[in-house]
């Protein structure tokens, strides 16, 4: 009987931790804001473009007419794509107002869409219009504005000190890793200190200055340390460049010194920050809910019992860990699909084994963070127990 009292006290203080699973979100939220934020870097693909020609200008603009709509055959294939010949009105720029007649084969257009476009003009005084990208600009302030409000109303006071936190983790990234990145300095100590600060900030933050939050933050930067050594040999090992994206060709061209097998490195640092933050947060908050709820038992009992429900989180963490990189790779591995090389020779290739090694070493981080904030938890949250001023509840703030 006593045994069973105490699963249902364990399975009672992973309830009430679900809470910690809003900072799950920021996993999600975080690949949208960078997709917005990403257009503040647009210089960098510029650059890129204007290896080629004198200027380039990218302008707002709005389909007048669409004059011709036809389907064409690609040159030296079988396969055929839409073609359009189309009229614009440029929205903005030192050319708003005209109107211009441009082919576009890159996506469907109706009359009165907003899209961007691109006016090249070349050494030569030649002049193109041609279509740019979709102008997405209101779907993803809809999508965030969305995510604010509903983390807010279902999170409350909890849900928007996480967004705080999620900002000012995104200001560290973007006003001094990436700055500290393109000046030289080296990508995984550099990663490794700044991923602690904005550890630092997401769980104070988001769960105020305590013993638990301090015994958290000790186990994530423990595990972001060791994460940090097998990504590093599991780098070398595996000869990794780091060029396997069009996005590393792309910055070579602007930032020819940079070490981009070391910014992979950093990558797998920051990518795995929300899930480790989750898994420490939730084995904290489950060993002070056993101390509280049975303060008779020994660390070792609290220890293996929280190691119980950490072992489910990790399953579901690993699983949703892998299936986020796979769902990113879909594409490639729909274009490997109908390959005859042999599955050995095509995972070999550097853009699946990139992957590869990102999932197998976020994965060993995630598991290597239960057992040492577990421990951590298990030892420093005891002295806790018994006190008048101990919490006993997950919203520890004082408000």
């Amino acid at each position: 009987m006593r045994l069973a009292a105490l699963d249902h006290k364990i399975y009672d203080a992973n309830r009430r931790v679900v809470g910690i699973g809003i900072i799950r979100y920021q996993v999600t939220m975080s690949k949208l804001l960078f997709l917005i934020f990403s257009l503040a870097f647009s210089p960098i693909l510029a650059f890129a473009q204007e290896l080629h020609t004198d200027v380039q200008n990218i302008w707002r603009a709005e389909v007048s007419r669409v004059v011709v709509e036809e389907n064409r055959k690609i040159p030296g294939t079988e396969a055929e794509t839409l073609f359009q010949l189309i009229e614009a009105r440029i929205l903005e720029g030192a050319e708003e107002g005209r109107i211009v007649r441009m082919e576009n084969d890159f996506l469907k257009l109706e009359e009165g869409e907003h899209f961007f476009l691109s006016h090249i003009r070349t050494v030569t005084g030649e002049e193109y219009y041609t279509v740019f990208d979709a102008d997405r600009r209101g779907t993803l302030l809809f999508l965030a504005a969305a995510f604010v409000l509903s983390i807010v109303l279902i999170g409350g006071r909890q849900g928007l000190r996480s967004i705080l936190s999620l900002l000012g983790s995104f200001f560290i990234i973007l006003y001094a890793l990436v700055p500290a990145l393109l000046a030289g300095f080296p990508p995984v100590p550099t990663s490794v200190i700044l991923a602690s600060l904005i550890l630092v900030v997401a769980i104070f933050a988001t769960h105020g200055v305590n013993r638990l939050s301090l015994v958290a933050l000790g186990g994530t930067i423990g595990s972001v340390a060791l994460t940090g050594l097998i990504a590093y040999f599991s780098v070398q090992s595996a000869s990794l460049t780091g060029f396997a994206i069009d996005e590393a060709v792309y910055l070579n061209f602007g930032y020819p010194g940079l070490d981009f097998q070391g910014l992979l490195l950093g990558g797998i640092i920051i990518g795995i920050l929300g899930v480790l933050d989750d898994v420490s947060v939730t084995q904290a908050a489950v060993v002070r809910e056993l101390y509280s709820s049975s303060p008779n038992l020994s660390t070792r009992e609290v220890y293996t019992r929280a190691l119980k429900v950490g072992r489910e989180h990790v399953g579901a963490l690993v699983n949703t860990l892998a299936l986020a990189y796979v769902g990113t790779s879909l594409p490639l591995l729909l274009l490997f699909s109908g390959s005859e090389a042999p599955a050995w020779t095509i995972i070999n290739r550097e853009i699946f084994a990139s992957e590869i090694v990102r999932t197998a070493v976020g994965s060993i981080g995630l598991i290597l963070t239960v057992p040492l904030t577990t421990l951590l938890a298990a030892i420093f949250l005891k002295k806790e127990n018994g006190r008048s001023d101990a919490p006993t509840h997950f919203h520890h703030h004082h408000h």
